[in-house]
């Protein structure tokens, strides 16, 4: 195997609409530490993309009777009629040893967008149910993945008795309900507080700090995956 075919790989799903964001300088600053660490790096933009995050009836041809989303998607797993275009996305993702979720955190949450592209790539049959189990029994159980978001808040409104709540609180149903579901060991999320506060110098110290963050968790599973 050559070190090439040998290198890990890691998808990151960003999701700002505003290319010059500091969420979007701060995915390219991941990608290219990931890259720097020798993993082969795809990065899927959704906004870029114009990616359509609603589940819908629409996407799985006729339906009879009442239309029960993963029950259509394990059906068209099975038959082989995923949308070309989720079958895509979801070919990436169980590609990846690495899955990084970018965003900014939006009403303590993903955006829309990103909730979306779970809820469509996330398919039942494919990454969990049917012939997969859920936790460490789903197909992408010895995979890892991370969160890399802005906030609006400063760090010490979400800690524990801060104005905001602590942030674990708020990331136990994406870092539990969604991404351990379907078998991933979580890595620590990576976090700049309120950027639109900073100064230019802050911004750029902030993505220092990202760049080291990043190269360690690039570390930790580039060790696991060799």
């Amino acid at each position: 195997m050559s070190t090439f075919d040998a290198a890990p790989t890691a998808l990151i799903v960003h999701a700002h609409p505003e290319p010059h964001s500091f969420s979007t300088a701060q995915m390219a600053t991941a990608a290219q530490a990931l890259r720097d660490a020798g993993y082969r790096v795809d990065v899927l933009d959704l906004y870029s993309e114009g990616w359509t995050p609603a589940l819908g009836r629409e996407e799985f041809g006729p339906v009879e009777g009442h239309f029960k989303p993963q029950a259509e998607q394990q059906r068209a797993v099975k038959d082989g009629t995923l949308d070309a275009v989720v079958k895509a996305h979801l070919d990436r993702l169980l590609a990846a040893d690495l899955l990084v979720l970018s965003f900014p955190l939006w009403w303590f949450s993903l955006p829309a967008i990103l909730k979306g592209w779970v809820d469509r790539v996330f398919v039942m049959g494919a990454v969990f149910g049917g012939d997969h189990g859920l936790f460490g029994d789903a197909a992408l159980a010895g995979k890892r993945a991370m969160l890399l978001f802005t906030t609006g808040g400063s760090s010490e409104s979400f800690r524990p008795g801060g104005a905001l709540g602590a942030m674990d609180d708020f990331l136990f149903h994406i870092h539990r309900g969604m991404l351990e579901f379907v078998g991933y060991q979580v890595l620590n999320p990576v976090v700049t507080h309120a950027p639109a506060r900073m100064t230019d110098r802050e911004r750029a110290a902030a993505l220092d700090t990202v760049r080291e963050s990043i190269a360690l968790a690039a570390a930790e599973v580039g060790a696991a995956v060799r």
